[in-house]
């Protein structure tokens, strides 16, 4: 794949691509934006290479996620730390984050919070499958599991999705 498809690749399936960053950093935007600057930058400078194995959208999702762990794993090191400077009298500038009011309707407000409390790989397949139209085998692709465990984990998601709205 030469450049400019790459690029036009890139374009094509952006706006999915922020929303499963988005996904993978908890709905924090500031987050997905790093996160996806980082695949992008990747991408380009052919630290990760589409080699044709699954679908090019399969492929850049599992680039996001991977990158997206990464990430987190990198602020949760700098966050210690910083604790532990804090903990030896240094005093660090704590960052707040901006609240962002979104306003959501009752029922996808609801879902999700329902939705959040599955745990994480029940979750990531779910909004995989429904969200990003992925089939079960891509989202097992991007996930890293196999088809039988994607399958076990979308199963009990929507069981337990289907339990929370019950009550």
């Amino acid at each position: 794949m030469d450049d400019a498809e790459l690029r036009a690749e890139l374009e094509r399936y952006h706006p999915e691509s922020y929303g499963w960053a988005l996904s993978c950093c908890a709905r924090n935007r500031d987050e997905a934006d790093e996160v996806l600057q980082i695949v992008y930058l990747k991408i380009l400078a052919g630290r990760a290479r589409f080699g044709g194995r699954a679908t090019f959208k399969t492929w850049l999702f599992s680039v996001i996620r991977r990158t997206a762990i990464d990430e987190w794993r990198r602020r949760v090191v700098r966050r210690l730390a910083l604790m532990s400077h804090e903990e030896s009298g240094v005093r660090v500038a704590r960052e707040e984050a901006a609240d962002e009011a979104v306003e959501r309707s009752q029922i996808r407000a609801m879902f999700c919070r329902a939705l959040g409390a599955l745990p994480r790989r029940q979750r990531e397949v779910l909004q995989l499958v429904f969200y990003h139209d992925l089939s079960l085998q891509e989202a097992a692709d991007v996930m890293d599991v196999s088809l039988g465990s994607a399958r076990t984990h979308y199963d009990r998601g929507k069981k337990r999705l289907r339990h929370s709205w019950k009550h």
